[in-house]
């Protein structure tokens, strides 16, 4: 007899492999493989947290009414053109599912976020990966790839796990150059750490047309990667889709709470932007004193290019034994790279120290 049997292309994905968390026969851990933000949780949010113990027996707003008058009053946005998710995850593959499918191509850049693939795979489409200039998005490739077939554009800005971003001009002339049938995507999970002036999260297009939406996450400058919140600003017909395919109850009434406080919390996004706008340069300056070449970053973490794979784990290897965790990309095409969070200070100077060592040695 035969097993049952999924569609053929579910088992053509690689699974999401996140972040390592331990090292065996290590006590204290840095952690800097999942760009978490540096102060953890704000207080407000741990406290709210607290607060729902005794209601964890209750349904949560399905509507996460309260959650999405809370963002849009913190950007200025109209809460009916706001849906929340179980992270950003989650909206990303109820995008793939209702607007992809088989025939349905999604174009991505080369060393994009996976899980645009893993879901445009799943959703029974055509993933297609353009390529890339210096590490960054390339707007023609992109655009030279669209087909009739074409119902999704991913792009995010700034760029996980190369750290690259495209200037809003950029983004428009993607915009203006793709059908209007085509559905752009700018994925702003790093957004509040972005100082450049020519940078634009996505709110201008997905307010100038009905074809553009952009999404949003807690996981990073909020801290709260554990609650899985994320968030979607999108026309309203992309609204009336998302509130019927998604899940009912996709978003916690801990993770509400939690997240309501966070974006009460005074100077919390101001604190963690300046901590990074002074220790990322700090990283990436040291990374290159030792000999390391590091990729330009607008997000909370920078790219370490060993030049080869095989330094690349000798290096990997080193940083764990001195209990650093970073991120290996070799996923991503990348296997030459470490992905490394800008931690608080000490993680720093911690890492810096011991990737000078292991390149003198």
């Amino acid at each position: 007899m035969s097993a049952p049997r999924p569609r053929p292309e579910v088992l053509d994905i690689s699974p999401y492999v996140g972040g390592e968390s331990t090292l065996p026969g290590v006590n204290r851990v840095l952690k800097l493989s999942s760009n978490e933000g540096a102060f953890g949780a704000p207080p407000g949010a741990q406290e709210a947290y607290r607060r729902m113990a005794g209601e964890l027996h209750r349904y949560p707003d399905g509507d996460a009414r309260e959650l999405r008058r809370a963002i849009g009053a913190r950007f200025k946005l109209d809460p009916a053109r706001i849906v929340c998710g179980a992270g950003s995850d989650d909206l990303i593959y109820q995008l793939c599912l209702a607007y992809g499918g088989h025939g349905r191509d999604i174009i991505m850049s080369a060393h994009g976020f996976a899980i645009y693939q893993i879901a445009g795979t799943y959703a029974g489409s055509r993933v297609i990966k353009t390529p890339e200039r210096e590490l960054t998005a390339d707007v023609d490739a992109m655009l030279a790839a669209v087909s009739p077939a074409t119902r999704l554009l991913f792009l995010a800005n700034p760029n996980n796990p190369t750290g690259s971003m495209l200037a809003y001009e950029e983004v428009a002339r993607l915009r203006a150059g793709l059908p209007p049938e085509v559905l752009l995507v700018l994925d702003a999970a790093y957004a509040e750490y972005v100082e450049r002036p020519d940078y634009e999260p996505g709110i201008r297009l997905v307010d100038a047309g009905d074809n553009t939406v952009m999404l949003r996450t807690f996981s990073k400058i909020f801290g709260l990667g554990g609650m899985r919140i994320g968030w979607a600003y999108a026309p309203p017909a992309v609204i009336d889709v998302f509130n019927r395919v998604r899940s009912p109850f996709n978003v916690s009434i801990a993770a509400q709470a939690a997240a309501i406080a966070a974006l009460a919390e005074p100077g919390w996004v101001e604190k963690g932007r300046a901590h990074n706008a002074k220790y990322r340069p700090k990283l990436a300056a040291g990374l290159k004193a030792a000999g390391i070449r590091v990729w330009p970053s607008e997000g909370n973490f920078v790219l370490a290019d060993f030049a080869t794979v095989e330094r690349c784990k000798a290096a990997d290897a080193f940083m764990h034994s001195r209990g650093i965790i970073a991120r290996p990309v070799g996923s991503y095409g990348l296997p030459h790279c470490l992905r490394v969070t800008v931690g608080t200070a000490e993680e720093v100077d911690a890492v810096i120290a011991t990737l000078t060592e292991f390149m003198h040695g």
